[in-house]
């Protein structure tokens, strides 16, 4: 920002604007369409058949601390959590970073609450296992074995632990839904899991499960902005093809000073 021309200004007013007019048009009752996310509609899916076999489910929030991945994996668990309650299941989540226990404990416990089964909390379901990458994936493989988790949820940032993990989940059976900001990982949990969330879907989660008007006027208001930086870079690569002559003076025009 310290080096923005008033053009660079002017662009992201309108990107801001784009998005907060969605949100409130959303708010309004217009309610925004998203296209069908496989991968999060399988969640429901996942919650009932883990009920139907009597087993409980895993929800891995990988090896983040308080940041946004995580934080949308989290808001991600309080969906599952939620449907578990309502079906009387349990979800247990291993954490690696202490500072997040408290948060994901907190966000088990109201989503049992909000469905009201209060008594279905148990705070031993929050489990920290350790700091370390792979004694952490040692931990969770160890829960997964000696609980027979029916479903596995592994959302949030993941390492080379992810195909341990993914694969863990294999050997007992488990119905596995997995969503990483991680490019390098998606690949490991496509091979081993079956559901994947990939690329910007995973931020999209929590709005798709959620329909909150606000969440949803934003993600489309920020599609709608990325969509104009698309067509600016179009056009500057058009202008720059054809009149190359024209970018010295619009750029000298953009930084006129007073402007």
């Amino acid at each position: 920002m310290e080096h923005a021309n008033w053009f660079t200004l002017t662009m992201e007013l309108i990107f801001c604007g784009a998005i907060l007019y969605k949100i409130l048009a959303a708010r309004r009752g217009r309610k925004p369409f998203i296209r069908r996310i496989p991968g999060l509609l399988a969640v429901d899916e996942a919650v009932g058949r883990a009920t139907e076999m009597g087993r409980p489910i895993l929800f891995s929030i990988g090896l983040g601390g308080l940041d946004i991945t995580t934080l949308q994996a989290l808001s991600i668990a309080g969906y599952v959590a939620r449907l578990a309650a309502r079906y009387g299941n349990r979800v247990i989540i291993p954490v690696v970073d202490s500072a997040i226990y408290p948060v994901a404990e907190e966000v088990l416990k109201d989503s049992y609450n909000a469905e009201g089964r209060p008594e279905l909390f148990n705070g031993e379901d929050v489990r920290f296992l350790s700091g370390s990458q792979f004694a952490y994936a040692s931990g969770v493989v160890g829960i997964i074995n000696r609980e027979k988790v029916a479903s596995s949820f592994m959302f949030g940032y993941f390492a080379a632990e992810s195909l341990i993990l993914a694969e863990a989940g294999q050997t007992v059976g488990a119905i596995q839904v997995a969503g990483t900001d991680q490019l390098l990982q998606v690949p490991f949990f496509i091979a081993a899991c079956d559901y994947v969330v990939i690329g910007e879907e995973f931020f999209a989660a929590s709005a798709y499960l959620s329909q909150e008007p606000t969440l949803l006027g934003s993600l489309v208001g920020q599609d709608y902005a990325k969509i104009l930086i698309a067509l600016a870079i179009l056009a500057g690569a058009v202008i720059a093809s054809v009149m190359p002559g024209w970018i010295p003076k619009i750029t000298d025009f953009m930084t006129m000073p007073g402007l």
